[in-house]
């Protein structure tokens, strides 16, 4: 290992660190925010008001926006390294219209049919959003001709994401006694989020970073090119629909879960690659664990500045990270780099 790599590596062990030490601050800040305040901590084990309110309303809530972040910043990381843009976020493939689509029509259904209610009400919102996420790439992938040329599987999922997202107003046009509902769902929110959804992230999160773990030298390839990476003897294509795979199905479990919360799986590794430049199978792991801090200490802002209401988490990324990247670009145009 050379000097420059055994430094990286420093680098990339203490960032993680301290990214897992701001993680469990944060945890425990999650735990403690409320119109109780920290009191219900201190009472959860002789109160059992306090202790539901800790243990069923807050834990989950807090260790969601966690998993749903580690979600957002591992697909930000893989569809940046994917399509070789900084500017790609893990909303690329269509999965955010999709999610959306699928959230609209289970809430118009739950009222007209009683068979529609009683199949999609199996579902649920979130299980339709999965759904209407997972076949938003799906079609994407149909227009594109498979995952071989990256440029067309952008534009694809361009105007996949266009057409459906004009589908779910005409589905909100027809039943309007849903778009408050969706105005939640398309803001972002962890208000729902209860421990089943807290094992299906996490479950996703583990399947997720494995394989874009395991698939991260097609991504160090194709910084180099197209051929050079072919020429390194890469298999591309079963790596880009592993890659593709892992980011679709990151993307569409956070986004059934919380909605659609933006900029942190684009604001995310942007940070990371600010910090230390290492390798994508170190650059995944710190983007996922930043991802995680962005969204939670969101979430604990969102909750916090006006309480006893709260903020959607989904406005609060959208502010900072939009001013972040602002902030950036800004800095980065000043010394005459791109961003």
């Amino acid at each position: 290992m050379t000097d420059l790599n055994r430094s990286q590596h420093h680098r990339a062990l203490w960032g993680g660190g301290w990214l897992l030490l701001a993680s469990g601050v944060l945890l425990l800040c999650g735990v403690g925010v409320g119109s109780t305040g920290f009191e219900s901590v201190l009472r959860m084990w002789d109160e059992p008001v306090a202790r539901q309110i800790v243990w069923d309303i807050r834990l989950p809530r807090t260790l969601g926006a966690w998993l749903a972040g580690a979600l957002l910043g591992l697909a930000g990381a893989v569809a940046q390294g994917l399509f070789r843009n900084p500017l790609a976020d893990p909303y690329l493939l269509g999965s955010a219209s999709g999610a959306a689509l699928g959230g609209a029509v289970a809430m118009a259904l739950f009222g007209s049919s009683p068979l529609a209610t009683q199949w999609f009400a199996r579902l649920g919102v979130t299980g339709m959003a999965f759904i209407g996420a997972a076949g938003a790439v799906g079609l994407t992938l149909v227009l594109a001709r498979g995952v071989q040329h990256t440029l067309r599987l952008l534009l694809a999922g361009v105007i996949v994401g266009v057409v459906l997202g004009a589908l779910r107003d005409l589905v909100e046009l027809a039943s309007p006694d849903i778009l408050q509902s969706m105005q939640s769902f398309t803001l972002g929110t962890t208000s729902f989020v209860g421990w089943m959804a807290c094992a299906l992230m996490a479950g996703s999160w583990a399947l997720c970073s494995v394989l874009a773990w395991v698939l991260a030298r097609a991504l160090d390839g194709l910084t180099l090119g197209e051929a050079t990476a072919a020429s390194l003897g890469l298999p591309l294509a079963p790596m880009r629909v592993g890659l593709v795979a892992a980011l679709a199905l990151a993307t569409g479990t956070a986004v059934a879960q919380t909605g659609l919360i933006a900029f942190v799986g684009l604001a995310a590794p942007h940070l990371v690659r600010s910090i230390v430049r290492v390798t994508h199978e170190r650059h995944i792991v710190l983007s996922s664990l930043m991802g995680a801090v962005l969204l939670l200490a969101a979430d604990i802002l969102a909750r916090w500045v006006l309480a006893p209401q709260e903020l959607p988490v989904g406005v609060l990324t959208a502010a900072l990270g939009g001013s972040y990247l602002l902030w950036l670009m800004h800095r980065r145009t000043s010394r005459g780099a791109v961003l």
